[in-house]
């Protein structure tokens, strides 16, 4: 049988195991041109909320359907030309066992590395980090980069590869067990519990030459805090608004961004890291080797089973993941 969660209704304020529905089918056959794909990893990431909020990049959940995300998974059946049995393959087919796609919803990816590597630091997470340091960001060596959700599957892939880049690195995480684990095990210069009291204050003294790069993953008092204290020309990289997915009614934006923006002359730009999928391929080799020789420690939180995903993805809100969160499937 092909288990599956299905997408069961809009949550009002925070996901609940009522937002999903457990189903169960016969394992769908692939017709001429068609590649049937077993899911060995899926991936668990703050966009899944996001899309039961509304149309984004892409469409909006629809109750009833599977529950989107992306996945890694085994070739198990190919009417398709390029596709053979065993293939490692990856793409967007959502919380179930099995999935039928055509040729260009999947791309193939080599089997030589474990799947872990596959689902997250050398794969999407690990790209949206590289691009949207690298390529909207902009560092230059000595700049200061601050990172929110720093302890997150993107927040330790963007500090990591800031270091390499000879910046200085501030993150910012929930607890001081994850900012002591930041700076201990992973390099951070220093790091700010945003839970804390005064986090604008504790912000300013870790970054007391001001900051150059905001790596922005969750939007609300962080961002608030990083934009008054951003140097001239400085950069903000948005790349998600994790503290305003989860919650009942989404927190009204900075005022004073317009005045900030035109005063300090900063830039403030949004990316999808499809948008630079024209450079994946030596994106990908660059963070293999890093990952490799020990310079980018990868850092995945797996929950086994899928019977699990819906309280996988409930503790990624709640806070519970260290790096990137992902569930094994087979």
């Amino acid at each position: 049988m092909n288990r599956q969660w299905l997408y069961a209704q809009q949550p009002q304020g925070k996901i609940g195991t009522d937002t999903f529905e457990w189903a169960e089918s016969e394992i769908p056959v692939p017709d001429a041109g068609e590649v049937l794909v077993r899911t060995r990893m899926l991936s668990l990431d703050p966009a899944n909320r996001a899309w039961m909020m509304g149309k984004t990049y892409r469409e909006a959940l629809e109750p009833g359907q599977v529950m989107s995300g992306f996945a890694v998974g085994e070739v198990v059946e190919s009417n398709a030309a390029g596709f053979e049995r065993g293939d490692i393959v990856e793409g967007d087919w959502g919380w179930q066992d099995y999935a039928v796609l055509s040729p260009d919803r999947l791309t193939k990816r080599t089997g030589d590395v474990s799947l872990e590597l596959l689902v997250g630091p050398l794969s999407v997470t690990g790209l949206t980090a590289y691009f949207g340091l690298l390529e909207v960001g902009r560092p230059k060596p000595g700049d200061t980069v601050l990172v929110s959700a720093a302890a997150g599957a993107v927040g330790t892939m963007v500090g990591q590869i800031a270091k390499l880049m000879g910046c200085r690195v501030v993150g910012t995480a929930g607890g001081q067990e994850k900012c002591d684990w930041l700076v201990s095990d992973l390099g951070f210069d220093a790091a700010v519990d945003y839970k804390a009291s005064g986090v604008r204050r504790a912000i300013a003294a870790a970054c007391p030459d001001g900051i150059d790069i905001y790596f922005d993953n969750t939007g609300g008092p962080v961002l608030d805090a990083a934009l008054s204290l951003m140097n001239l020309r400085g950069r903000i990289v948005c790349c998600g608004n994790v503290s305003q997915y989860d919650v009942e009614k989404p927190a009204p934006g900075p005022m004073a961004v317009p005045g900030l923006i035109v005063v300090k002359r900063l830039r403030m730009e949004g990316f999808i890291v499809m948008d630079f999928y024209d450079q994946r391929a030596e994106a990908e080799t660059r963070l293999s080797g890093w990952v490799t020789d020990g310079r980018i420690k990868a850092v995945v939180d797996v929950i086994d089973g899928l019977e699990n995903a819906p309280e996988a993805l409930i503790g990624l809100f709640e806070g519970t993941n260290w790096g990137k969160r992902a569930v094994r499937v087979s």
